[in-house]
């Protein structure tokens, strides 16, 4: 994955793809940020994390640029957002992350919604990039209120 994405910026630098090359770059440095404070190189998976990190940034950004009329910047925070997903794990479908929950659920006996904590330590490894984190945290929550 890293040196997938390294591949994909000397490209882009050699296309002139400004855009793409913006977004990588952005990426390349957090990788390295991450890195020096880990020392070590980053695995996939947490290459996955960090690429969600910024998509979710980036979708935090678009809210706020939203309330402010900023339709331009808008349109570049999704434009930066689709080359970042394009470097994601497929994402899992609604009803495959709910049989996920209710798996986790069983398996942690969870009863309650202060049992929250062991369901998602289950399903947080399982999940991390193939689904929306704070969806999924929903999700639990709703089914132990609901259970």
């Amino acid at each position: 994955m890293r040196e997938q994405l390294l591949k994909d910026l000397v490209a882009a630098m050699k296309a002139q793809d400004k855009e793409k090359l913006s977004v990588l770059r952005m990426v390349k440095g957090a990788m390295q940020l991450e890195e020096i404070n880990k020392k070590k190189e980053l695995a996939d998976d947490e290459v996955i994390a960090l690429l969600a990190k910024q998509i979710k940034t980036r979708k935090e950004s678009i809210a706020e640029f939203e309330k402010g009329n900023r339709s331009d910047l808008v349109e570049q925070a999704n434009a930066e957002i689709a080359i970042l997903e394009s470097y994601m794990p497929e994402q899992l479908s609604e009803e495959e992350v709910e049989k996920m929950v209710a798996e986790a659920i069983q398996k942690a006996n969870a009863q309650v919604p202060s049992d929250m904590g062991k369901v998602m330590g289950i399903l947080t490894p399982q999940l991390r990039g193939k689904a929306d984190m704070s969806s999924v945290s929903k999700m639990v929550k709703e089914k132990l209120t609901n259970h």
